[in-house]
């Protein structure tokens, strides 16, 4: 058996013997990716909503955090939450600490993907919500948002790939996330190539199940306001 026949037998055995804790670092990965998500999520809305808001005080917090937060380094902001803030006597636990950080930054992007798409709905459906007398709250809800929806479903797919690659970064402040795990393995094999090949693999697997998930959420958006799925009608 050749030398490199022998590396990779290696691999895979060590593989099958870490099966365990490779799993609890995907799922690690996955709760990362979720909740950092649904963190950036809610803020993009309410910076967005901001962004658009009459006060300019309003505009003008909402301008300052985004830019902040955008022109800034995530990983620096992930490395402050953990090691900087319990100087000043709060203490996040690790991932909580990458939750935090995945939504400031991704929702500080997020919020210009809201703002762009509500400006982008047409003036004159807003003007005939008026018409009917909605309430403020009522035109947003039942008339500019379900237009503005299937065009933050885009940029907000690229985001959450973004989100999802940039996840590796856990193992730097101790979370034993799946490039943790995997780079157990690659400590124990010194098969550094198959390793991180196969990391590279799983990584896109799920990148392409998110980018399907999102893709099929736009089209459900657009099938109930009747635009094809590419679209306006």
């Amino acid at each position: 058996m050749t030398t490199e026949a022998s590396e990779s037998l290696s691999v895979f055995t060590e593989l099958s013997r870490s099966l365990p804790s490779l799993g609890a670092g995907l799922w690690v990965t996955v709760q990362a990716t979720v909740l950092g998500a649904l963190t950036a999520l809610v803020l993009a809305f309410v910076l967005g909503f901001m962004a658009r808001s009459r006060r300019a005080p309003v505009r003008g917090v909402s301008r300052v955090v985004v830019e902040f937060f955008r022109g800034t380094s995530l990983y620096v902001q992930l490395f402050w939450l953990f090691f900087a803030l319990p100087i000043l006597g709060f203490k996040l636990v690790p991932l909580a600490c990458a939750v935090v950080a995945f939504g400031l930054n991704y929702g500080a992007y997020g919020s210009e993907v809201v703002r762009g798409a509500i400006d982008a709905v047409p003036k004159g459906q807003a003007e005939a919500a008026v018409a009917l007398n909605m309430t403020p709250w009522q035109r947003m809800r039942l008339v500019v948002l379900p237009q503005a929806w299937p065009q933050m479903i885009p940029p907000f797919g690229n985001l959450l790939v973004q989100l999802l690659k940039a996840t590796p970064l856990l193992s730097l402040i101790t979370v034993s996330d799946l490039t943790f795990r995997m780079d157990q393995v690659r400590s124990a094999t010194g098969d550094t190539a198959t390793v991180y090949l196969l990391l590279l693999v799983v990584y896109f697997v799920l990148a392409s199940l998110l980018t399907l998930a999102m893709n099929g959420l736009e089209s459900a958006a657009r099938a109930r306001l009747g635009q094809p799925a590419g679209g306006r009608a």
